[in-house]
């Protein structure tokens, strides 16, 4: 009788590519560990307040942007004006029902911001590239301008503002910094774990055969047009819940000018930095456009602090931080994700290179 032996790796780079694929949940557990028990004991106020929230909350809206660019193929320039709906939404359910709990609120927001996502995404059926992206663009101002105009959906307040209600969960109070970022936290490990799950499904691959080439996906029988709305559906909904955290966690108060033109530029900037068609890229480029400014920031008063004029200062930090972005997209114009892999397999077969 002869042994059994194990089936070898197809190719000898198989090898340690499938031990790195084993001890990923692992990692990822770890990861999760430490952001849960441990962040919200040892990180300060201002980690808290000024990067963490923020980062999550970027991270979250880049994943819903990226659900419509990245995996559909759809463009848009309209995620700020849907993060304004998600957050005047949920704070308008919270306002008049109080009794409402939190993560109603938040998915009431999230689904109202979905629907009228929906309604702008109807043009997608009959247009698309640059004149899909005026209409989102058409969407962001009209958007901000109802917000903006009728009083009714902040409230009547003579300041134009929303502000943050009573943060409760389960009778728990979630004002502190701590409260606030596992708030975010939660809210973003969730719909990341959904995202994951809806790109791999039957959902996710139509996606990408649209955005690869509807006429194709067409052919094959792919409502194109019933995805592409869903699409549209799918990210509002997340860009929505995005927008009440922005508002709730992260500001405390917000007006429709907190989701003006550049928010949206942001989100689409973090998008094609961090890598479109990636679940990862999304976190990538949120910490690149969160963190890069702040380190920035402290390297030029470190190096110029008294020799060089506040307002110069930060020009220069401008000027590199735009330089540094068009460097990383000639570098790897698939964005930071493929970069940071290429890295990793050069690594891998780093001793047979030489």
């Amino acid at each position: 009788m002869t042994a059994s032996i194990p089936p070898l790796p197809a190719t000898f780079d198989d090898a340690p590519l499938t031990l790195v694929r084993r001890r990923r949940p692992v990692a990822l557990a770890g990861l999760l560990l430490v952001a849960f028990g441990v962040l919200p004991w040892l990180a300060g106020d201002y980690w808290l307040n000024a990067i963490l929230i923020p980062f999550l909350v970027l991270s979250l809206a880049g994943l819903g942007l990226n659900l419509l660019t990245g995996y559909a193929g759809q463009t848009s320039v309209g995620a700020a004006g849907f993060m304004a709906v998600g957050a005047f939404a949920s704070y308008g359910l919270l306002l008049r029902v109080p009794a409402l709990p939190l993560p109603l609120a938040l998915l009431g927001g999230g689904l109202i911001a979905g629907l009228v996502g929906l309604l702008f995404g109807i043009p997608s059926s009959r247009i698309k590239g640059f004149y899909l992206m005026v209409t989102t663009l058409a969407a962001q101002f009209f958007l901000e301008w109802v917000f903006a105009k009728f009083p009714w959906f902040y409230n009547y307040a003579s300041s134009g503002t929303i502000s943050a209600p009573r943060l409760e969960l389960f009778g728990h109070s979630l004002a502190s910094p701590a409260g606030r970022y596992l708030l975010t936290l939660g809210c973003v490990v969730l719909l990341t774990w959904v995202a994951l799950n809806l790109v791999r499904s039957q959902v996710g691959r139509n996606w990408m055969a649209i955005r690869d080439m509807d006429t194709a996906a067409a052919v094959i029988g792919i409502p194109v047009d019933r995805y592409k709305r869903l699409a549209f559906l799918v990210s509002s909904f997340y860009l929505g819940i995005a927008g009440a955290l922005w508002t709730f966690a992260y500001l405390g108060t917000a007006s429709a000018s907190s989701f003006d033109i550049n928010r949206s530029f942001q989100i689409l900037f973090i998008i094609i930095i961090g890598g479109m068609g990636s679940i990862a890229g999304n976190f990538i480029g949120a910490a690149f456009i969160s963190l890069l400014p702040i380190l920035l920031n402290h390297a030029g008063q470190w190096l110029f602090a008294g020799h060089i004029d506040p307002g110069q200062l930060q020009n220069l930090q401008k000027i590199l931080f735009g330089a540094l972005i068009v460097w990383f997209l000639i570098k790897e114009p698939e964005g930071l994700v493929r970069l940071i892999r290429n890295l990793f397999d050069q690594a891998r077969v780093w001793p047979l290179r030489f």
